[in-house]
């Protein structure tokens, strides 16, 4: 049988290398924190710009739909004119939390979506960020569903092998058509 030091001594180094640890992530995270957030920040106003192309400037509101709350940027172009809308909205994805900013025109016609951020497999979910998935988006108008093999104006095609992930990305592109329709509706 062990004495009682011989269990307490490992125990508390144990305890102090963890304290250590979690004491530097802690002062890493304080310290990173601003930069991640202007980042984040950046990377939202240069994909609100590339689904709203021609606009200059965004104004920015807030938008109740149900119980969420969203941001919904109102894109104006360089005499003030409103051109279109531009909201981030997110759902679960395969791999956690996915991200989308959708664009749209005055008409709500999609102009452009982004994927802000995502974490799915690479190869199949991750997909999802090529140009050639986000394009079939564009144009559409209300509630769009996804398929294998789509027929109707209102399906979209789904990633092979990751219909999961083409699921969530049209879960955002459907709440943030709510969304536009809500503020051209004048909720708020």
């Amino acid at each position: 049988m062990k004495n009682i030091k011989e269990i307490l001594v490992p125990a508390f180094a144990l305890f102090l290398i963890c304290l250590v640890a979690t004491a530097l992530l802690g002062g890493t995270n304080e310290l990173t924190a601003d930069k991640i957030a202007q980042v984040a920040e950046e990377a939202a106003a240069k994909a609100r710009m590339s689904v709203c192309e021609g606009a200059v400037d965004f104004q920015s509101a807030e938008i109740n739909v149900g119980d969420s709350v969203y941001v919904c940027y109102t894109a104006l172009d360089a005499e003030g004119n409103s051109i279109g809308y531009a909201v981030t909205t997110q759902d679960k994805s395969y791999g956690g939390t996915i991200e989308v900013m959708t664009g749209f025109d005055t008409e709500g016609k999609i102009t452009g979506v982004e994927i802000l951020t995502i974490s799915d497999t690479p190869g199949l979910g991750m997909n999802a960020k090529s140009e050639n998935f986000r394009n079939n988006y564009l144009g559409k108008t209300g509630e769009l569903t996804v398929s294998k093999t789509p027929t109707a104006e209102n399906e979209i095609q789904a990633i092979t092998g990751a219909t999961i992930t083409s699921d969530a990305v049209t879960r955002c592109v459907n709440a943030a058509t709510a969304v536009i329709e809500a503020a051209k509706g004048g909720a708020n």
